[in-house]
């Protein structure tokens, strides 16, 4: 029997649309489906990786049945076990830890695109641990916390044409990070006329290319850049005063801390023309402008927050809030919110006091959830809990080594490669390694899985379904169902806590029998069914602007949800978790000691900044680089640096290079990019999954190219908790050393 069914592809965050052509039960053929989301022939015509569905389906690679660990750690040697005895040796394991160390002793660590947040983050809640793991600390959560501190909720991009007047793209390259629509929509911009395009990145990224005006900063100078911009400003008398006057709260403050910030003391700072950072004040208050940053200012470490506060502020003097054609404050999602379902709420005061980040990151934390919560409740909305509490790994590292403030004992990892993919890996190997209990959800047996107790085979794209909803944080959720029943004994994330659940005492709050069942109780409230979801592929409200000017429960404007019920240039919550009150810049972070510097500079070695994490494709982060066409494209980790640098360094193209700093070393080949003239390009995320399975010594090769290998996780922002990947230093020099590659 031959059916046509519908389904998605999820090997990026986009989770396009297809057909799927089955045959008893089998995917025999996939194209796709330009009648459900995103709607756009071009982006699935430009994009290599959903090819792969169908290898992936059945490569001899995956995990298609539990397996248990049954030499020493790390050493390969695996036997099949049944689900049944899979999960009730795991639950019992855990509820035993649980006894002696108390409910924190299990952490975990979480990935993507393939995998739901929600049932991870409720089997932690349940199990009564805060330490869950995943990468919201230099990725999403500082823009949705200083968003939502500033404006009292998150704001999106909403570019209209006749209308947005300008575009910055701020840190972010959407021509290799995901090659999505909206990519295509930065190029309908750079060739308008009507609208102008500006690019603020150290690279000539594929959107500097077509801008109008590149702004190259050192990195990690974005605050200052910022906020001199700001200065212009004020200066010119450029700031939408009307709008400053009624809904902006310290706009005189902010004006005052700026003086200094001039054109030519931030240019010479940042390492941009002042000339350039007029202009581009002025393009931003010439009308309505639209913003979208990425993990460019994400990473920056001390001064990430501030960077945020600073382009909040932007927004909001030049009325650039709220407003079509600039950015729209989201809506509180109609269906089931995932904070709903994380069930947070059901921990215990004694359980969320365990909270590991609270002295050191007092806004990720419960305590500072609850203080923004307070706020965003005003207008009914809430963040989704567990991701914004997310536990730092220094933390969590700490207490797998020391035991202190208590033992963390076991993990789950899902849908990620920390061994890979997490900062300073010398030091997460030797944490986890000493761990009493590893549990890895996965498609493959990575470098990580490597080193568990179980390795649990998951459902992958067109044999789960798919509600993507970003957090809960709009009104907006997209995917569809799954084409087929998961093959072999795979089963989904979801499926896999909620097995374990019931055997720890959790069977009453995981009620639905499947994911599609959960992910219709989801939905209920809209008064969709999940059919006419996925005959969809998206459900979508689009939010109206100008909400703040909505009658409230007394017919006067409802304003903004903060303390002061105005934008808040000068926050009144901040302050209260030690946090500043107008964004100033913050230093940077160095990972090289002086000995280290002086040893590598007596054998020929410079000491240098680098960048490290930017996308490329057809590569996702680490994902994919077993794909043979793909390495044909681009077959070998580099190091990039303009050709100024290059002469400076006296590298040429080719070159094997080694970057060392005091956590570790790596070996890369060297390229020429165009970028900024003091700084170094490091490739993320390299590792040979074309090898086999991953076993000691090598891992999977992640000594060798694994940038990580030279990063740390220390925590360096004090309200957050990030880390920083950019704006670090190295040491580089020539290596004789070959590469595997």
């Amino acid at each position: 029997m031959t059916e046509i069914k519908p389904t998605n592809c999820h090997f990026c965050g986009y989770c396009c649309a297809f057909l799927a052509t089955v045959e008893d039960g089998r995917v025999i053929d996939l194209k796709p489906d330009p009648t459900r989301y995103p709607y756009d022939e071009r982006i699935l015509a430009g994009c290599r990786r959903w090819r792969m569905n169908l290898d992936v389906l059945d490569s001899p690679r995956r995990v298609n049945y539990p397996i248990r660990r049954v030499g020493e750690r790390g050493s390969g040697e695996w036997e099949r076990v049944s689900w049944d005895e899979a999960l009730d040796d795991i639950a019992n394991r855990l509820a035993a830890l649980r006894e002696e160390h108390g409910s924190g002793t299990l952490a975990s660590m979480i990935g993507g695109p393939h995998a739901s947040f929600w049932p991870l983050h409720r089997f932690m809640n349940l199990f009564g641990s805060p330490n869950n793991m995943g990468i919201g600390q230099i990725c999403w959560n500082p823009r949705i916390w200083m968003d939502a501190i500033t404006f009292g909720w998150t704001v999106e991009v909403d570019i209209r044409f006749g209308l947005t007047q300008a575009l910055f793209i701020w840190g972010t390259n959407p021509a290799q990070s995901d090659n999505s629509q909206f990519w295509q929509t930065i190029r309908a911009v750079g060739k308008s006329d009507e609208v102008a395009l500006v690019c603020v990145d150290p690279r000539y990224t594929q959107v500097a290319a077509i801008a109008d005006l590149w702004l190259a900063p050192r990195p990690g100078t974005d605050c200052t850049l910022a906020l001199s911009m700001l200065h212009v400003i004020f200066a010119e008398g450029l700031q939408d005063q009307a709008f400053v006057d009624e809904w902006c709260h310290g706009a005189e403050e902010l004006a005052e801390h700026v003086k200094p910030y001039t054109p030519e003391m931030a240019a010479e700072f940042c390492g941009v023309d002042a000339a350039d950072i007029v202009r581009a004040a002025r393009l931003f208050a010439k009308g309505r402008t639209a913003l979208v940053s990425g993990r460019g200012i994400d990473q920056t470490g001390k001064s990430v927050a501030p960077t945020h506060r600073a382009i909040c502020c932007l927004r909001a003097v030049t009325g650039n809030v709220d407003r079509a054609g600039s950015c729209i404050m989201a809506e509180a999602s109609d269906f089931t919110s995932e904070v709903d379902f994380e069930l947070t709420d059901l921990m215990t005061p004694e359980q969320k006091a365990l909270c590991l980040n609270t002295p050191y990151a007092p806004l990720q934390c419960f305590n500072g959830y609850e203080l923004v919560r307070a706020q965003t409740e005003k207008l009914g909305r809430r963040l989704p809990e567990r991701y914004m509490t997310s536990a730092s790994p220094d933390l969590v590292l700490r207490a797998m080594e020391t035991g202190e403030p208590y033992r963390v004992s076991a993990l789950i990892v899902n849908a990620t490669n920390p061994l890979l993919t997490y900062a300073d890996t010398n030091r997460v190997f030797k944490a986890l390694m000493g761990l009493s209990l590893i549990v890895v959800l996965d498609y493959y047996i990575t470098s990580t899985g490597a080193i568990a107790d179980y390795i649990l085979p998951c459902a992958g794209a067109i044999e789960r379904p798919i509600f993507q909803i970003h957090g809960g944080v709009a009104n907006m959720g997209y995917g569809g169902p799954a084409a087929v029943e998961p093959y072999y004994e795979r089963k989904t994330d979801y499926d896999i806590f909620r097995g374990l659940g019931q055997r720890l005492g959790q069977g009453e709050h995981w009620p639905d029998e499947s994911l599609a069942d959960a992910f219709a109780t989801q939905l209920a409230p809209t008064g969709w069914s999940w059919e006419d979801y996925c005959t969809i592929g998206m459900y979508h409200i689009p939010p109206e602007p100008e909400k703040f000017l909505k009658p409230g429960l007394d017919g006067a404007p409802q304003g903004f949800a903060t303390t002061t019920g105005k934008i808040e240039l000068a926050s009144e919550l901040l302050p209260k978790l030690g946090g500043q009150r107008l964004p100033e810049q913050g230093p940077f972070m160095r990972l090289c000691s002086p000995e280290l510097v002086a040893r590598a500079e007596a054998e020929g070695g410079h000491h240098v900044t680098m960048l490290t994490g930017s996308r490329k494709q057809p590569y996702n982060a680490s994902m994919y680089m077993e794909n043979p066409k793909f390495r044909a494209s681009s077959p070998r980790p580099v190091v990039e640096a303009s050709e100024a640098m290059a002469a400076k360094l006296g590298f040429k193209p080719g070159d094997v290079v080694k970057l060392t700093t005091d956590q570790g070393e790596a070996r890369f080949t060297f390229a020429i990019a165009k970028m900024r003239d003091d700084i170094i390009n490091v490739d993320y995320g390299w590792w040979h999954p074309e090898n086999g399975t991953p076993h000691a010594p090598d891992f999977g090769g992640i000594w060798e190219s694994n940038v990580n290998t030279l990063t740390s996780c220390a925590l360096q922002e004090p309200l957050i908790g990030t880390w920083a990947y950019n704006a670090i230093d190295c040491v580089i020099q020539t290596c004789d050393e070959p590469l595997s590659w």
